[in-house]
């Protein structure tokens, strides 16, 4: 099976621009994120995004931000994790969330590693992403 039938294959996943937008050294063409990484790249840019902050989609983004300076407990986890499935839900129809984890990595440093496991729609294919998400304000002390 060579590779072009691989990519078609694959082509349901999607392509699309890298974040950050970024450029190639060589012939400076703009660079593509494709496939699997597409989709590790649409979480990230979801899991990072504020609610308004895209002003023809207000609802894109997790708002995740909201939850910063909280104290860091069980209720906390639980608005964590509803608050992942439901931007996951809105803004990512190609996979499907099968489960999703918050742990208290460094309760000292504010590091929340929320760990989601999904799956292709139409594939059935199971895939990790973990996101490492600080409470506290982050500094270069």
């Amino acid at each position: 099976m060579g590779s072009i039938s691989v990519n078609k294959k694959k082509e349901f996943l999607g392509s699309g621009w890298s974040f950050p937008v970024t450029f190639s050294v060589g012939n400076h063409q703009l660079e593509i994120t494709r496939y699997e990484n597409n989709i590790k790249d649409s979480i990230d840019v979801i899991m990072q995004t504020n609610f308004g902050e895209r002003p023809m989609n207000p609802q894109f983004g997790s708002g995740l931000q909201q939850y910063f300076f909280q104290e860091m407990n069980e209720t906390l986890k639980a608005e964590i994790k509803d608050t992942i499935i439901n931007s996951l839900l809105i803004n990512e129809p190609r996979i499907s969330v099968l489960s999703i984890e918050v742990n208290y990595a460094d309760v000292f440093e504010g590091l929340v590693e929320v760990v989601i496991n999904y799956e292709y729609n139409q594939t059935n294919t199971r895939h990790n992403y973990v996101y490492p998400f600080y409470l506290k304000e982050g500094t270069n002390l």
